[in-house]
């Protein structure tokens, strides 16, 4: 059955291997069930109901990816993704979580048609490379800030905005050695290198007295909290389309890159550059990112952390298929995952953080017309707070500067349409 379904011969693979592959996927990957709740907590979701849509969520995506894809890659609620949820849309624009939640399912709705008429190529070649990694490091950069502000490292300062938090506080002291533990296990080469520093950090909090335990195992809570809940209505505001865009925007662009960087490690992309199956794959991610949201989790997404599986081995769907059963089987240490304070997970913040600013490395810092836009909008988010307005200060910085420097056979119509729409954004809503 195994080899009729996922062509394990075919792809030069057995299931001990595949089994291997998913394993060490679902290592690198499982510090989502810490993070993801920690997060989306805030917006007032109850934790227990996340942590489970979380796992639902994660484990539904990447048996869709393996069944339809038959892709190593597994799926969960995105890194990026769900700090927009929480401190752009809900705390900063003062929406509730069942809105924010309504946002995420229509723009899961419109990549799924995307998908479908196959329009996808066309909006990711339209957006410059540049801008593109301008958008991921300004996530990067995002979820950065984030981090130290739930060290305690970065603090509020009425004169200058942020300034240096306590660092002699039990919390900045165990996040800075949890994510100098990330460094030094990921230099190892150690599987599952954000997970140890996120378990050893709680550990030693809980230790100290710094933070309760909760147990480890018990049933899984209910879901019922957040399971559909979204609010579709109130998500069709005209002020939330920039947010339902953004969400929509980054999940492309997110996913896009992974599928291709995996597959490629993978051997699973010809000689000619063509990603066979890339629109089951997508298909596949959009579908997941629905079903999240009637859960009760920001959008779903392929994690880059696939990558691992492959290196170990994994070929085909069957790896995502285990990574999918891991994640079920996650569902009953919901108290260990309670147990685990905002300092235990900051690390594994500013480590995804390091990961996504990597992409500057791609820029060509000797054009201004490309080294601005790519600063404003890496800038832009942190400081405003808001992934969809550095995205827009982006497009418009891009489209100005190439058309005042007499170089506007250079932008497309899809481009400035996108400029003219984040003009019209800014200054009317």
């Amino acid at each position: 059955m195994l080899e009729r379904l996922f062509q394990l011969k075919a792809h030069n693979t057995n299931v001990r291997t595949e089994i291997l592959a998913g394993v060490t996927t679902f290592l690198t990957m499982a510090y989502i069930l810490f993070v993801n709740p920690s997060i989306l907590g805030e917006t007032g979701m109850d934790k227990g109901a996340v942590f489970v849509a979380t796992c639902l969520a994660a484990a539904f995506g990447s048996a869709v990816m393996g069944l339809i894809a038959n892709y190593p890659i597994a799926l969960a609620p995105g890194m990026g993704l769900n700090a927009f949820f929480t401190y752009t849309v809900v705390m900063g624009m003062g929406h509730t979580w069942q809105v924010a939640l309504g946002a995420v399912f229509l723009s899961a709705c419109l990549f799924f048609l995307l998908s479908i008429f196959k329009i996808r190529e066309w909006i990711i070649n339209s957006i410059p490379l540049e801008l593109r990694s301008a958008i991921a490091a300004g996530i990067g950069l995002f979820l950065a800030l984030i981090a130290l502000q739930n060290a305690g490292i970065v603090a509020a300062n009425p004169a200058t905005m942020v300034g240096l938090g306590d660092l002699g506080s039990p919390a900045a002291l165990l996040a800075i050695l949890g994510f100098f533990l990330i460094i030094g296990l990921e230099a190892l080469r150690i599987t599952g290198a954000v997970l140890i520093s996120i378990l050893v950090v709680t550990g030693l909090s809980i230790l100290l007295g710094v933070s309760e335990f909760g147990g480890l195992v018990s049933m899984p809570p209910s879901l019922a909290p957040t399971f559909m809940q979204l609010d579709i209505a109130g998500a069709l505001d005209v002020g939330l389309i920039s947010v339902i865009f953004a969400f929509l925007f980054v999940d492309l662009f997110d996913n896009s890159g992974t599928l291709i960087a995996v597959a490629k490690k993978a051997g699973l992309m010809r000689k000619d550059g063509h990603l066979p199956k890339m629109g089951r794959a997508l298909i596949a991610d959009s579908t997941a990112a629905l079903g999240g949201s009637l859960l009760g989790t920001s959008t779903t997404t392929s994690y880059i952390e696939s990558a691992a599986g492959v290196s170990a081995g994994g070929r085909t769907g069957l790896t995502a298929i285990v990574v999918a059963v891991l994640f079920l089987f996650a569902l009953f240490f919901a108290p260990l995952a309670g147990s685990v304070p905002a300092f235990a997970t900051a690390p594994a913040l500013l480590f995804v953080a390091v990961l996504m600013a990597s992409g500057m490395a791609e820029i060509e810092w000797s054009d201004i017309t490309v080294a601005a836009p790519v600063v404003v909008t890496a800038l832009a988010m942190p400081l405003t707070y808001s992934i969809a307005t550095g995205i827009a200060f982006g497009f418009i910085t891009w489209v100005a500067a190439k058309t005042l420097a007499g170089r506007y056979r250079e932008l497309n119509g899809m481009l400035v349409a996108l400029a003219v729409f984040c003009v019209i954004k800014l200054a009317l809503f």
